[in-house]
């Protein structure tokens, strides 16, 4: 097994200084720490992480909280694609990720609490927001540094990435409305999230900024699954006076939508028209291919990791506290122009 001895030999300088290239040290000079990685890569050296982090103080990993189990939330494309995001900014830096969860909130804060309390983790990174959310309370009260995929309800003090939600449904709504559109439902996520309430508001804002009256009735909240939608699209459907067009805010949930309406024989867009948000890869392989708002889920992932890796090594300024992510409505074929 190669040692530290060995490198510091073949590279001309002493072991600290090795140790020191390994913890990635500001005051060693790039040459050197170039020259040290090269040796170290062309005689096969991997430093130990344990023994590493035991000199440094420092463990290079980032915990992740996921919404549910892993298991799960992998099960949503969202995550994954979030996840892709904070791993390229990580590798940018040399760390790495420890993901965890839980089926109920209390098992998620026993997971959080292991990772912080066993000193395995030097950050963690919270992957959604709830409007009362135990997790986000007992982060605070933690010695740690974290942020937040989503905007918290008090961002006062807290690193966090998210979209404009509610300019981003307003758009959405602004976009139907010019199509000829008047009656629009709205198939949402639950509302025990701040996604869901901000979407929501850029649902009505621009409504009453139309002069369109709101219809609760066409107001469908459920979980953020293929079957909330088609559930949702299955009651507004069966309405008296049914919209001519949905907002529904995921892509997951326009599946479920999707299939409601033709098996109750109602064509896309012909009768109804559909957009959604997230822009998965499944938005354009659905019949008709949806028009679907990109929130760039990817960098929410990257910038909440660089932002917290930023408070990490003491580089984050206040303004450095929040970014937000811009979307973009990609045009498809479920939206039709409406004539009256």
């Amino acid at each position: 097994m190669v040692t530290i001895k060995e490198i510091a030999k073949k590279a001309g300088v002493a072991p600290s200084t090795v140790s020191r290239v390994i913890s990635d040290d500001s005051r060693i000079s790039d040459a050197t720490k170039e020259k040290v990685r090269k040796i170290m890569k062309d005689m096969s050296y991997h430093p130990n992480a344990i023994a590493r982090s035991l000199v440094s103080k420092a463990t290079k990993t980032i915990g992740i909280i996921m919404p549910n189990s892993a298991e799960k939330s992998l099960l949503n494309p969202f995550f994954p694609e979030a996840l892709r995001g904070i791993t390229k900014a990580l590798y940018n830096r040399k760390y790495n990720i420890l993901l965890t969860g839980g089926e109920t909130k209390e098992e998620q804060i026993v997971s959080m609490h292991s990772l912080v309390r066993g000193r395995m983790v030097d950050g963690i990174i919270l992957m959604y927001t709830s409007v009362d959310d135990p997790i986000l309370a007992e982060l605070r009260k933690m010695n740690i540094s974290f942020s937040v995929i989503g905007r918290p309800v008090d961002d006062s003090d807290i690193i966090y990435v998210d979209n404009d939600n509610v300019k981003a449904a307003y758009d959405a709504m602004i976009y139907l409305i010019n199509q000829g559109h008047r009656r629009i439902g709205l198939i949402n996520g639950s509302m025990n999230l701040l996604v869901s309430v901000d979407r929501y508001e850029g649902y009505k804002k621009a409504l009453i900024e139309n002069s369109i009256d709101i219809d609760e009735n066409m107001v469908i909240s459920s979980e953020f699954i293929e079957k909330g939608g088609y559930e949702g699209m299955k009651k507004i459907l069966s309405a008296k006076n049914p919209p001519t067009s949905v907002l529904i805010t995921d892509d997951i949930m326009a599946l479920g939508a999707i299939k409601a309406a033709s098996e109750m024989n109602v064509k896309i867009p012909e009768d109804i028209s559909i957009i959604s948000f997230n822009n998965f890869y499944i938005s354009q392989l659905t019949a008709p291919p949806l028009t679907s708002i990109d929130i760039n889920i990817y960098n929410l992932g990257f910038y909440a990791a660089e932002l917290l890796l930023k408070k990490i090594n003491g580089k984050g300024k206040f303004n450095d506290r929040k970014k937000i992510v811009e979307t973009e409505i990609i045009h498809r074929d479920s939206v039709i122009e409406r004539n009256f």
